[in-house]
């Protein structure tokens, strides 16, 4: 399969049929083979002072976060689900971060109980953080960091609809109000302000831009250190880190984003801690693909169609961003034409993209390929009640 070899699918046609046939289909399937080399590629192309935490929101099947634990992955965690899927898995203290617009007292309190590394958002973070460490009767100084909203970014056009671009934003302090709020922090004494997070990319294939963002991230962690006497230990650059979605986009080039953060660490000798990054489309997406069958097809005032036995309520994707995942009909030969998939929905909403594709039939295998991020869980599972899609763990 051609696209196979531009790294766009993760199983051919064939071993695509021949796992149909064992199984329930709707169906995504992860190769964890393939998951463990990609993260011992990032791991090695890095500077050892950058640390990896997976961003589970990208993928929280079980199986992807075990493999993710054993290989000594940190993990990104947003909800109180993440939370419990990785406290499930053993992780703790530094192997844990959470973040979030919203935390609930309950969020919070559970990731103080696994020595999480909590990036708080705002000031009800903080207070809700000192009421629980008041209420266990906590005498120390609790290691906080602050997520920070930059007043620019270098993200692709997808930042701005994912991450929220440059504009007003629900994530963070502002960067123009970081000063007023860090005199503001200085009333909880069991709060110590050393960490930041700095998130303004989403689906970045450019390792120069990438590293703008980065760039700009630590001086914005300078300037909380000379203006306001801060020892930062910890900078998260967040995630961001891209993937291809079709034959004419590039691949992220992680050799010169590990050479550009070395640079990066030299050029700031005044910051002697960890910088750390928050991959998970970058690990997860060529790992999995999503399996589908054709139910019908339709020709419509010019328009060819296939209606699919899963839409929206197993791949969303596509209505967020605009984009189709990779898509091709396993074992089907014949000249490419243009055909919109569509979904089962009662729902002029449940389309997958239009794509060049040979003449399809009812039966026809398709598979998606890139799948293996934002698929399963983003989802509207419920969305008109049609059965949830299954998932599969396979290696080689």
């Amino acid at each position: 399969m051609k696209d196979q070899e531009a790294g766009l699918f993760a199983i051919d046609g064939a071993r695509a049929l021949e796992l149909a046939e064992k199984n329930t289909i709707p169906t995504f399937i992860y190769r964890l083979d393939i998951l463990e080399q990609r993260f011992r590629a990032l791991r090695t192309a890095l500077p050892s002072r950058v640390r990896l935490a997976y961003a589970v929101k990208a993928n929280p099947h079980p199986g992807v976060c075990a493999r993710l634990a054993a290989l000594g992955a940190a993990f990104d965690c947003a909800s109180e689900g993440e939370l419990a899927l990785v406290s499930g898995l053993g992780q703790r203290g530094d192997r844990v971060l959470f973040a979030g617009p919203g935390k609930s007292d309950k969020e919070i309190g559970m990731a103080l109980d696994l020595g999480a590394r909590i990036e708080a958002d705002g000031m009800e973070d903080l207070e809700a953080i000192d009421r629980h460490l008041a209420a266990r009767g906590f005498s120390g100084t609790l290691p906080i960091s602050l997520r920070v909203h930059p007043g620019a970014g270098h993200g692709l056009a997808e930042s701005s609809r994912i991450i929220g671009g440059a504009g007003p934003s629900a994530f963070g302090i502002d960067e123009e109000d970081l000063d007023t709020f860090l005199i503001q922090t200085r009333r909880f004494t069991r709060l110590c302000v050393s960490g930041l997070q700095v998130f303004a990319a989403s689906n970045e294939r450019n390792a120069t831009r990438l590293l703008a963002n980065h760039r700009a991230a630590l001086a914005i962690a300078e300037a909380m250190t000379t203006r306001n006497g801060l020892a930062i230990d910890l900078i998260d650059l967040g995630g961001g880190l891209g993937i291809p979605y079709s034959t004419d986009e590039s691949h992220l080039d992680i050799t010169a984003l590990g050479q550009g953060l070395g640079k990066l660490l030299e050029d700031n000798a005044w910051f002697k801690g960890e910088l750390l990054l928050e991959p998970g489309r970058w690990l997860v997406g060529p790992i999995g693909v999503y399996l589908s069958r054709v139910l019908r097809t339709k020709h419509s005032r010019g328009s060819d169609f296939a209606i699919l036995e899963g839409g929206v309520n197993h791949l969303l994707r596509p209505a967020l961003t605009g984009q189709s995942f990779p898509v091709t009909a396993a074992g089907v030969q014949g000249k490419k034409q243009a055909t919109i998939l569509a979904g089962p929905l009662c729902t002029s909403l449940d389309r997958l993209g239009t794509l060049d594709l040979p003449p399809l039939a009812r039966g026809d295998l398709l598979v998606f390929g890139q799948a293996g991020a934002y698929g399963f869980t983003e989802a509207m599972k419920d969305f008109l009640s049609h059965p949830a899609a299954g998932e599969l763990c396979i290696e080689g």
